[in-house]
């Protein structure tokens, strides 16, 4: 029997955040040391992952697999396998992680003049309720059991809600209890939206589950065992129900991703976190809905999302549009961005529903991209506004005249966000764009205008908080300390890497898109080229 190298990847944080939590009141410091070395002990199983992965003709479409009967009377399995997209998605997870404590290394910690618990442990509990939200997101990208995927797709709620409830943004314009009101409101809101869509993802996965037995020999869960059935044709959906179940998956994962209409929970709950669990947010536990369109939506109903497409292409061009001129208007910083990933994620599902590799590699990799340049991007601007505390766009200005390294690494991750060439962002744009153009031109014609909208609400941005005279009251702002250097600093770099060598992730990734696009049944259109009669001189 082989190690189990994903369930040991999942355990790792999953037991650190025990050990964190049980650390006493007064070693806080052991505690964030212990949860960063639980993190990066993650890290290097996602590593072993990524090197055990094989990317090679005739590999695999899911490796790593681990079998074991769990629930045996309603067919419940506990199956975990991973293809390129969820390799990927893990090493992302698993990377993240380890900057987002580094960030929030005293976000958790007594106020100025407060006395520290000596019961309660707010600090162990901010960053072990981390560390079980990495452990619950690594499984749903590893579940290939329908119900054990959404058993952990509903799960990280619970430590995502007392994140955003219990540890919020300390800067506002309201006091402490109009703060502990916002902060109550955008997780009750999130908790909600996200509830209401598991509620009815429940219903779809029980309904999978009756359709499988009257075709089968027995009910199943098993995502292996379905695309299977289906292939060989033993199961076949009639196109009523068919187009029902996806519509029980794909409201969830919308609502997970978010897609408009039904994001307006991110960016309250954006706003009211703290800046690392914000990154956490829309980085990390936002990607699971896009990843399960791309693993669940396509390969379980191949016809019905053929026959979504439209309507959700629509609802993709209107997310870009719409939170793009949105974070053109905002005041508040943190809300800005929040609006800007409502685009960002517009792009993505619109690469997912083009239907052809470049749209559906574009936007596993904008996935990725997108994830390390809002952490860059967010963290500079939860730095900057720990020193001030405001998120208000108007009490800043000039900033880059006493805290240069603090300007340049924002403007990085406002370049990167915008999708500058030679930033990874850009490659990923590029490809969903291409990918739409290719099927539905007119699409990729609108799409294109979110780019330019981009452009103007993070270069606004910039001009408004780093250019122009000082501020006052931002005399003596300090830089970036050696830390937040340390965190914001290989983001960066990162970013950067990727933008001018993507070649490591396309290779993981485009096998397994080749995959998706064939359990749709769809090929990349061929360029038409207009016959011209040869003209006699």
């Amino acid at each position: 029997m082989s190690f189990p190298l994903l369930t040991a990847t999942a355990l790792t944080p999953a037991i650190g955040a025990i050990v964190t939590a049980a650390v006493p009141a007064a070693r806080r410091t052991a505690a964030k040391w212990l949860a960063l070395l639980f993190s990066l002990a993650t890290a290097g199983f996602a590593a072993a992952v990524l090197l055990r992965f094989d990317t090679g003709d005739g590999a695999d479409r899911f490796q790593l697999t681990e079998s074991r009967s769990w629930i045996e009377d309603f067919g419940v399995r506990y199956e975990l396998g991973v293809d390129g997209i969820g390799v990927a998605m893990i090493a992302l997870t698993a990377v993240l992680i380890p900057f987002l404590i580094g960030a929030g290394w005293n976000d958790a910690d007594p106020k100025e003049g407060q006395a520290p618990a000596t019961r309660w442990r707010p600090t162990q509990g901010f960053f072990a309720l981390i560390l079980a939200v990495e452990a619950m997101v690594i499984l749903s990208f590893a579940a290939t059991d329908v119900f054990l995927f959404y058993i952990f797709f509903e799960a990280m709620l619970i430590p995502m809600y007392f994140l955003i409830g219990g540890f919020g943004d300390r800067a506002g314009e309201q006091g402490e209890e109009g703060q502990a009101r916002q902060r109550s409101y955008a997780a009750v809101k999130f908790l909600l939206y996200n509830l209401a869509g598991g509620l009815i993802m429940l219903a779809a996965v029980i309904g999978l589950y009756i359709a499988t037995a009257d075709q089968l020999d027995a009910g199943t869960f098993s995502l292996q065992a379905i695309l299977d059935a289906r292939a060989s044709g033993d199961l076949e959906l009639a196109t009523g129900t068919e187009r029902w179940l996806f519509l029980g998956f794909f409201i969830a994962f919308a609502i997970k991703a978010p897609l408009w209409p039904v994001h307006t929970w991110l960016p309250n709950a954006m706003g009211e976190s703290t800046a690392p669990v914000a990154v956490l947010i829309t980085a990390v536990v936002d990607k699971v809905g896009t990843f399960a369109m791309l693993r669940f939506c396509l390969g379980l109903f191949p016809e019905a999302s053929e026959w979504a497409t439209p309507v959700v292409i629509t609802l993709a061009l209107v997310s870009i549009i719409y939170g793009a001129l949105l974070a053109l208007g905002q005041r508040d910083m943190k809300r800005l961005i929040a609006y800007a990933s409502v685009s960002h994620f517009g792009f993505i599902v619109l690469g997912i529903f083009a239907m052809t590799s470049q749209g559906q590699g574009g936007a596993t990799l904008y996935m990725i991209n997108h994830g390390i340049a809002t952490a860059a991007l967010m963290l500079v601007a939860g730095f900057l506004i720990s020193r001030r505390g405001s998120r208000l766009i108007a009490d800043y200005g000039g900033v880059q005249k006493t805290a240069p390294m603090l300007a340049g690494t924002f403007l990085i991750g406002g370049l990167a966000t915008l999708s500058l060439p030679g930033t990874g962002p850009f490659v990923s744009e590029f490809l969903v764009l291409v990918g739409t153009f290719s099927r539905y031109e007119v699409a990729g014609i609108i799409a294109c205008s979110g780019i330019v909208l981009a452009a103007l609400y993070v270069l606004v941005l910039y001009q408004r908080t780093m250019t122009g005279p000082l501020k006052e009251g931002l005399e003596k702002l300090p830089d970036l300390k050696v830390r937040e250097l340390a965190v914001v600093g290989p983001l960066i770099g990162l970013l950067l890497f990727l933008g001018v060598y993507p070649k490591p992730l396309t290779d993981i990734v485009n096998p397994a898109v080749e995959h998706t696009l064939s359990d749709v049944e769809q090929t990349d259109p061929q360029p038409h080229v207009p016959e011209v009669e040869a003209t006699r001189e």
